[in-house]
């Protein structure tokens, strides 16, 4: 995958004194002591990431811990003091802390959109000429800009409100013309700042939905940032958890849920819900670890179901009290969960998550089988989907 923005050891420091500060910060002093001795304020300590082409990059962290100050570095509203934030741009990577003001503004009209907390729509204007605004500052004619805005428009389900005021719309519609005119630029990369913590659980939840959906469709770079955990497993592609200006962990979502790299971060991921977030693969039970009698391997001893292999691997029989069961081989969440019968046996691919594994479970009343291209590798017993709701799986996957 290619590069869309790479941070590296970027220091943000707001304040009067910002080299005695930066002297400070590298001689090991915490944050509020910087500002005890100088009155400055470290935003943004040492951070270095890399996001690729088409992920959603989310920022998270407590209030105050620096992910909007970092977000804002992207496309240079917050200054750089130390170290580089690097763009993509025609084919090479530009360093916004050296880059002139013509690239660097060529790049915020055209490389980079912004999508704000608080909507930031213009009342005087109506719905799609808010969408048009930024295609008009980049010169698109009236015609050509207002056919693209009803297209944007129309991806968000606000067609019929073009020539409406924002006032008229609900905080949820706003929001889609937020989201829709930030599309309309087609820039490479967007910068959401919690675009939908403002709004109520349900709204949010559908835009979270939406902009999922959206992003298939366009494939755009995203960094996003939240202060709700579960808002940032169910959007990200990878999760930066920030602390006083530092990011602690890196990494993917499930990577953060199952390896939480200190207490911190464990205590942050504690008590959301990982059923979104982690796959069979890291919950499993082994084969290699299942009992096994007369070369079957035990199911359910209780109920005197086995599961033989054939020599290539792959399922041959699975009976109960020597009886054959259903097989059922199940592909994803757009299959049909309601075409799982009671006491079949369900094979599904190692990367199913564990939400869409407790349904097919409970339809089945059988274990889940998982398997890789045909080959049985392991199962999802009941005390594996108890390890993920109760939050028992740190260092399962090790």
């Amino acid at each position: 995958m290619s590069i869309a923005v790479e941070i590296k050891n970027l220091d943000v420091i707001f304040g009067n004194h910002i080299g005695k500060s930066a002297n400070l910060l590298d001689n090991g002093l915490s944050r509020q002591e910087i500002i005890d001795k100088t009155g400055d304020v470290v935003a943004v300590s040492n951070a270095s990431l890399t996001v690729n082409k088409g992920e959603i990059c989310v920022l998270m962290g407590l209030s105050g811990s620096g992910k909007s100050s970092l977000l804002r570095a992207v496309n240079g509203l917050n200054p750089i003091t130390r170290g580089a934030v690097e763009i993509e741009y025609d084919g090479d990577m530009v360093d916004l802390s050296s880059c002139n003001r013509s690239t660097l503004r060529h790049i915020r009209t055209n490389k980079v959109s912004m999508v704000f907390q608080k909507f930031a729509l213009m009342p005087w204007l109506t719905v799609l000429e808010n969408v048009a605004f930024g295609l008009e500052i980049q010169g698109m004619n009236k015609h050509d800009r207002e056919q693209k805005a009803h297209e944007q428009l129309k991806m968000v389900g606000l067609d019929d409100w073009a020539q409406q005021y924002p006032h008229e719309l609900s905080g949820g519609m706003q929001q889609r013309v937020g989201l829709a005119r930030a599309f309309a630029m087609d820039s490479d990369i967007l910068l959401m700042d919690e675009p939908f913590s403002a709004l109520d659980p349900l709204i949010r939840a559908q835009l979270q939905d939406e902009l999922i959906e959206l992003q298939h469709q366009l494939n755009k770079t995203i960094i996003f940032v939240s202060h709700d955990l579960d808002e940032a497993l169910k959007l990200g592609s990878k999760i930066a958890i920030m602390e006083s200006g530092k990011i602690i962990q890196y990494g993917e979502p499930e990577t953060i849920v199952l390896k939480p790299e200190d207490q911190y971060v464990e205590d942050f991921v504690a008590h959301t819900n990982p059923l979104n977030v982690l796959r069979g693969q890291s919950l499993m039970t082994r084969l290699s670890e299942l009992k096994t009698a007369d070369q079957k391997v035990i199911l359910k001893e209780y109920e005197d179901t086995y599961l033989k292999l054939a020599f290539d691997g792959s399922i041959a029989q699975v009976t109960r009290q020597e009886k054959p069961l259903k097989i059922t081989r199940w592909q994803s969440s757009r299959d049909d969960f309601t075409a799982i019968e009671p006491d079949s046996i369900v094979v599904t691919d190692l990367a199913i998550t564990m939400r869409d594994a407790l349904e097919l479970r409970y339809r089945s009343r059988q274990p889940v089988i998982l398997s890789d291209g045909g080959q049985m590798m392991g199962i999802l017993r009941d005390q594996d989907f108890y390890h993920a709701l109760l939050g028992k799986h740190f260092g399962h996957c090790a």
